[in-house]
């Protein structure tokens, strides 16, 4: 296929008179419905790869043709996708580059020029994942928190400036510019990109970006389109690698109206989520459209792409408009920009017109935002929607019900069971519901000036009626930008704010990612013994179990401006309607509706917050850092200088791993772990405080590290023997092996004694016997972290047995060559009378993961009876299948021979 086929248009108005785009209209024009605007963005992208695709151009022609065609229910396409930019946390992004250190090793020892190991595209890393909340409730906090994080993370950091000397396509965030995403929405993403063509013209296209979190999706607020992936998939795309796309359903949302007076972005964003899940979008591609879009701004949209993981939406696509270009202008964007974007998305048809004819959808839901009631979601998923008129009785019932069926299984006696605790010398009563942590925090609601506004304002109505907080709740607040903490201040709300405890904390995910850090001792001391069930009320966008902090099993995700109610309350089971918030120094009772930000004060504040120089100021400075950056000592060179005694960076082990392909058969494999439905990258992999007592744990005291330098499990992902032992280490982990204990616990036979996961993979090891996990329904959803598949591979997990996986830990699993098996329909460990103390064998393995074909898999129990059944391998197209084949990515990329381990612009797919 030569170029010529793929028509271009020149674009119009403030742009270069040479720019020209692929003409998506003219490629369109024949189709009775439209594209949805997310696949036209797909199919952009194949038509530039394909005017330099040389020999598998051919390929890529039947590829546009068969998405520009595509139609609801079309087989199943896979494509490669060109990728722009790639985006990295610190917490995926630490292990990413250390595998791209070790692959400059194997390259150095094997003769070659390390060198060669080099991104082909841009690569960013914002460190945003190491902040804890040490320090909260003082003015000094910000100041205390990033001396302390500095004091515990400075080794890697310090691996960070030497990555960004050795390696010419990667740039450094410093910590304390914000959340990732954040920074993407209002500073890194250009939207619309261009290349020459070589013959005096230059070719737009928008980005695509991957980012190694899964709410990278929080970029689709804009029109880019966007999604996470595992540090695997990262890495490879990084390396130049095209990224596999399995074309997914599209699901159109139509939103319709206005959100009510009292309602928040929040609660819309947390109905969608509700929504969707009940619907079924997991791996779909969801694309918003409708009249709501036309008053709906750019924060909220954000807001409302950002959860896409937790819609199980591949994106949460918004198309470019008026809205989109008015942000980008607000954001401080340069005018050429600007009007790089606004030509290339008319030209192309990706710019979305009020009352432009509907995309041809797999299926659409309405949602009407004049519907949106004020909500939270919990105890355990972000899911789980409650309006806030029934969290308390909602909360009751839960303490009631059976663990079983999400409950807490409590006695009439422990509901209304009560402690007493000493505070610094001061008598409190804590009970079922004590909130013992409020925090404003995260990408998804920091970022939107509407409920951070909203939250100063309702702080600022509080304290001027005399109202406080409760001293056992711990209050933080963790804006996702420095922008947010400019406009509050500038406002006057940050002054409320800090009377309520709200102090700025630092700039990072904090309490989202598992970091809230200590409650106050005497507190935690107390409850030591108690089965209470304390609960923490944060802005966040996750809440699973064991996430947030060990001693709050109930967790809910709420507006900002709900944050700072609940925590004026001191309790989750408060009902807002009848009880008061608390009562003034005169005695007067004050209900939530008393104080309750005007939305038309809202809305004056947040136009008057939002401008360009306002955001230029706060971004002047992005790649600079702190003196504490600048004064951080680093390692330079091509190559990384390894210490063999550091406990935070340790030379992976996967290249050294990487030589053994897919076997035909696996053969006495015994099961690690057996869970449920809903196990999440969060359960394999822990997020939040280490132990002491943990096996992770004993390994840093037997290392000679202090509990109280022990750090976060995140912080800890650059040493794969300390990652081995945490894995499936969460304390609320459900192992139906190890009966009713929680936490990382197995057993290997029905009577033997229950034991540490660690320690009995290690004993199966021993055995040479190889280990696989067993599990029903969304295995692996949550957060994008490939440590949730090189964990369970340390531990010599080689396949996982499951009714569904959510999709970026299957590709993780594929990519650390552990097979993703999925029980055939209808069927689970439940249907097949599987206990999990049985020995497994699967066969015929290479025909399957070749074509399809079922895998031949037996359980024999303990008594002997066999149990035969067929399951599949869950890959997504030809490029799946043969890294399977290999072993996985390492065994790939040793495998290279030509150009090896390099960026790889040849279709990889095919």
């Amino acid at each position: 296929m030569s170029p010529d086929p793929i028509p271009l248009t020149r674009l119009s108005g403030a742009v270069a008179a040479d720019t020209q785009c692929v003409d998506l209209r003219a490629m369109l024009a024949r189709r009775d419905r439209p594209l949805p605007k997310s696949l036209m963005v797909v199919l952009d992208n194949l038509c530039r790869q394909a005017r330099t695709a040389g020999d598998v151009a051919a390929d890529l022609a039947t590829d546009i043709a068969a998405v520009a065609d595509w139609t609801p229910g079309a087989p199943e396409l896979i494509v490669p996708v060109s990728v722009t930019r790639v985006i990295l946390p610190d917490s995926s992004g630490l292990p990413a580059l250390m595998d791209l250190a070790a692959a400059r090793d194997a390259v150095s020892r094997s003769g070659g020029d390390p060198a060669r190991i080099e991104p082909a595209v841009p690569v960013t890393l914002v460190i945003d994942h190491s902040l804890i909340v040490d320090f909260a409730g003082r003015p000094d906090a910000e100041q205390l928190n990033a001396r302390r994080e500095y004091a515990r993370n400075g080794e890697r950091y310090a691996f960070f400036k030497w990555a960004e000397q050795a390696f010419e396509n990667l740039r450094i965030v410093p910590p304390g510019a914000g959340i990732i995403h954040q920074v993407h929405l209002e500073k890194l993403a250009a939207v619309v990109a261009s290349q020459p063509l070589g013959d005096g013209r230059s070719l737009a296209f928008p980005e695509l970006v991957l980012g190694c979190d899964s709410h990278t999706t929080m970029i689709n607020g804009i029109g880019v389109l966007g999604w996470g992936v595992g540090g695997i998939d990262g890495e490879m795309a990084a390396l130049g690698h095209p990224h596999t796309l399995r074309i997914p359903e599209v699901v159109g949302v139509r939103l319709l109206g206005d959100l009510p007076a009292g309602t928040t972005p929040t609660d819309l964003v947390l109905t969608i989520t509700r929504r969707l899940r009940e619907h079924g979008v997991v791996g779909a591609f969801v694309e918003f459209f409708g009249d709501g879009l036309d008053r709906l701004a750019v924060a909220d949209r954000a807001t409302i792409a950002n959860m896409a993981p937790e819609y199980g939406a591949t994106v949460g696509f918004f198309p470019i408009d008026r809205q989109t270009i008015d942000y980008l202008a607000q954001s401080g964007r340069m005018p050429e920009q600007i009007a790089l974007v606004e030509a290339y998305a008319k030209a192309s048809g990706l710019y979305r017109e009020p009352g432009a004819a509907e995309a041809d959808y797999s299926a659409v839901v309405e949602i009407d935002l004049g519907s949106i009631c004020a909500s939270v979601a919990g105890p355990k998923r972000p899911q789980d929607l409650i309006p806030l008129t029934d969290v308390a009785s909602a909360f009751r019932r839960g303490l009631a019900a059976p663990v079983a069926e999400g409950g807490y299984g409590l006695s009439d006696a422990e509901r209304s069971a009560t402690v007493e605790v000493e505070l610094d010398g001061q008598p409190v009563t804590l009970r079922n519901g004590s909130i013992l942590v409020a925090a404003i925090t995260s990408c998804t609601n920091t970022s939107n000036p509407t409920v951070m506004i909203g939250a100063g304002l309702l702080a600022r109505n509080a304290r001027a009626l005399g109202l406080s907080v409760p001293a056992w709740v711990k209050t933080s607040l963790a804006p996702g930008s420095r922008l947010v903490g400019d406009y509050l201040s500038d406002a006057g709300l940050l002054d409320p704010l800090e009377q309520l405890g709200f102090h700025i904390v630092g700039y990072g995910c904090t309490t989202c990612s598992g970091k809230s850090g200590p409650i106050h001792p005497d507190l935690e001391a107390g409850l030591r013994d108690a089965n209470l069930v304390a609960a923490a009320v944060l802005s966040g966008n996750r809440n699973f179990e064991g996430r947030i902090h060990k001693t709050c099993r109930a967790n809910f995700l709420a507006s900002p401006p709900l944050v700072v109610a609940y925590a004026l309350a001191g309790r989750v089971d408060i009902d807002f309607g009848s009880e008061p918030l608390g009562i003034t120094p005169q005695g007067r009772e004050i209900f939530l509706r008393d104080i309750w930000p005007d939305p038309q004060e809202i809305a004056a504040l947040v136009g008057a917050s939002q401008n360009p120089q306002r955001f230029r100021a706060s971004y002047a400075g992005l790649y600079a850092g702190s003196d504490l950056w600048r004064g951080l000592e680093s390692k330079t060179g091509p190559l990384f200088a390894w210490d063999e005694t550091s406990t935070y960076i340790k030379r992976p082990p996967f290249f050294e791993m990487a030589a053994t392909p897919l076997p035909d058969a696996i053969e006495g494999a015994r099961v690690l772990v057996k869970c449920g439905d809903s196990l999440t990258t969060d359960h394999i992999t822990p997020s939040g405080e280490i132990l002491p007592d943990s096996v992770a744990g004993r390994y840093l005291l037997d290392a000679g590290v202090a509990p109280q330098d022990f750090n976060a499990v995140t912080q800890r992902r650059g040493n794969h023997e300390f990652m081995a032992r945490i894995t499936f280490d969460n304390p609320r982990l459900k192992n139906h092996l190890a009966g009713r204990a929680e936490g990382g616990l197995t057993r290997l036979s029905a009577d033997g004694p229950v034991t540490a996961v660690y320690d009995a993979a290690r004993q199966l090891r021993e055995q040479g016997r190889p280990a696989i996990v067993i599990a029903g329904r969304d295995y692996g959803m949550g957060s994008s972290r490939d440590w949730a598949a090189k964990g369970p591979r340390l531990l010599g997990v080689v396949a996982v047995l499951a009714r569904s996986y959510e999709r970026i830990h299957r590709s993780n699993l594929i990519g650390m060559g552990i097979i993703p098996l999925r029980f055939a329909p209808e069927q689970s460990a439940e249907t097949l009378g599987l206990d999990g103390f049985e020995t497994y064998r699967f066969a015929n393995l290479h025909e399957a993961v070749a074509c399809g074909a079922p895998v031949c898999a037996t359980a024999e129990k303990e008594d002997g009876t066999i149990v035969s059944f067929t399951a599949q391998v869950a890959t997504a197209g030809t490029f799946e299948r043969d890294l399977l084949q290999r072993g996985g990515l390492f065994s790939m990329l040793l495998g290279q021979q030509a150009d090896p381990l390099h960026g790889n612009t040849q279709r990889s797919n095919r």
